[in-house]
Order: C-alpha cells, then structure tokens, then sequence
C-alpha cells in the first residue's frame, strides 16, 4: 500500500490565507468593491476572490481598484435558477442554466473550477442533496464550512456530505469560507483556506485545484508529513486532533498539538479534524489509501 496525498514535495512556496466566497455591492453586500479589498488586507490575508451573484470580476476589474497587497482572483457565484457554484479564476460568464451538470462542465471547458456552495442551508439543510453531489462530476469540491449560514437556516458544516462522498471514491476537495456579505453581521474572517503556494494568481489556483491546502476556522496546521505508513500533523493552537477514517470513523485522538498516526492497511482514505478553543478547527485533505 501507499499513500497518495496533496502535501507532497512543500518546498519554494508558503503557507497563504485567503478567502474565495466574497460579495460587495455589486450584488447583494453591504460594502463596496474597495472597502472589502482593504477590510482584508488590513486582516493580513494574501489571496481574495469576488464572487458576486452572477457578476464576473474580471482582471480589468481588479485593475481599476487598489489591491492593497492582496493577489486577487477572478470568480463569480453562479446562483440563479438552482444550487449555489462558485467559479474560481473564472476567464468568462458562465450562464446560470437550470442543468447545473452542464454548468460544471462549461466552467471546466475553461481556465477556472467550480466548487458548491454550503449545501447544508435552509430549514430542510437541502440547498443542495446529496443526491446531486453523488451524481455530479468535475466539480473540485464543496464548501465544507460556510459562516454566512450560521446567521441563517440550516448549517454552516457538510462534513458528513464529504464524508459520504470520500468513501465513494470521490476525490473532492473541503473548503472554508466566509460568504461575506457584511462586517456589521458579522461575516467576516469567519472560515478561510491556507495553501502552500508562491505569491501569484496561477500558484494559488493550482493550489486549490488539487488540494495543496487545508480548510481552517482558526487552526493553525504547521507541518504535515508522511513517511511509509506514518502520517504526522503538528499544529500551533488545536487543542484535540483526531484521525478519521471511511466513513468519519474516529481511529485517533490526542489531546495535545500534534499526533502521528500509523495508517490501517483497510482503510479508503484518512482525514484529520484540528480542534481548538471554541469555535475553532481545521481539516486537512484527504490521505488517499492505494492498495
């Protein structure tokens, strides 16, 4: 057996925090364009995407603005007419068809990738079933952790969608972001993604992509490592670690910042939750198990 996972070779970048699920007033936000770049920036976060409902951001966007440091990436929420898709460094306007599979596969004919959006919302937590996940393909993953659903109906977590699709085989990435919409609610720096990149546009796509990454709402994951059948996760403030197995089975736990676990020859995949005080976790990506 080996291990087959996204954390290979982290060498000639950094570790980079950014936000891709952002709305200002070009559609439903509270604030304009400028003021969440700089609301952000003054945050230290190195990557932001715009993702306003069915607005495209385009680079000559970014341009009239003042990056304030910030890489910016281009998007948009595809919301219309069905379940919510972000489209992450979008090169056009993908029309909102009702026929989302079809809305996935244009958006993968081009430059960028589509990931769906808190399927957990609503009082019947049924923006999107799992149904719909389990049939659709070429999506890079779904939003794991949502803030904005946490003032809302129905929940900010869909762990056990990704679970679910993991143990079928599924390689679909877990990603955390605010869907921020306004500071005053309390939307903002509420989930984010931390990838091991190089500071430009192309590097943290690619980064995303293909699950270079870990998901946080407050974790800090320092080290990630893997050596035969040993994975080890050292992290700066979680305060439990625990190693997770097909489906969401707990085969570890520790207590402490830090936990080397040895992987069970039968299991599909692996996947570590952070936990710290309060509120606050990360989850790494899957370790995929290659008999």
């Amino acid at each position: 057996m080996r291990i087959d996972h996204p954390y290979k070779n982290l060498k000639g970048g950094a570790w980079l925090r950014g936000n891709l699920h952002t709305h200002s007033t070009r559609s439903d936000g509270a604030h304009a364009p400028q003021d969440v770049l700089n609301l952000y920036a003054k945050a230290g976060y190195d990557f932001l995407m715009m993702s306003d409902h069915d607005v495209y951001t385009t680079e000559a966007d970014y341009k009239a603005l003042d990056s304030r440091g910030l890489v910016l990436i281009t998007g948009n929420e595809i919301s219309a007419k069905g379940v919510h898709l972000l489209h992450v460094h979008a090169d056009k306007l993908v029309s909102p068809h009702e026929d989302r599979q079809q809305v996935i596969h244009e958006i993968a004919q081009g430059r960028g990738f589509s990931i769906v959006n808190h399927p957990m919302w609503f009082r019947e937590f049924d923006h999107c079933t799992f149904d719909k996940l389990e049939a659709w393909q070429g999506y890079a993953g779904i939003e794991i952790y949502n803030g904005v659903i946490g003032r809302l109906h129905g929940s900010p977590y869909a762990l056990d969608y990704w679970d679910r699709l993991l143990a079928r085989d599924r390689r679909v990435w877990g990603y955390a972001h605010d869907d921020f919409h306004n500071k005053e609610k309390g939307d903002f720096a509420l989930g984010w993604n931390v990838v091991y990149a190089k500071r430009n546009p192309k590097s943290i796509v690619e980064a995303l992509r293909h699950g270079r990454f870990y998901a946080s709402t407050g974790v800090e994951i320092t080290d990630i490592a893997v050596k035969g059948r040993r994975i080890r996760i050292k992290t700066r403030n979680a305060e439990r670690i625990v190693a997770m197995r097909d489906v969401a089975q707990r085969i570890a736990v520790a207590d402490k910042k830090e936990l080397t676990i040895e992987v069970p020859a039968d299991a599909k995949y692996i996947r570590f939750e952070c936990w710290g005080r309060g509120e606050k976790f990360a989850w790494t990506q899957p370790f995929w198990i290659v008999k």
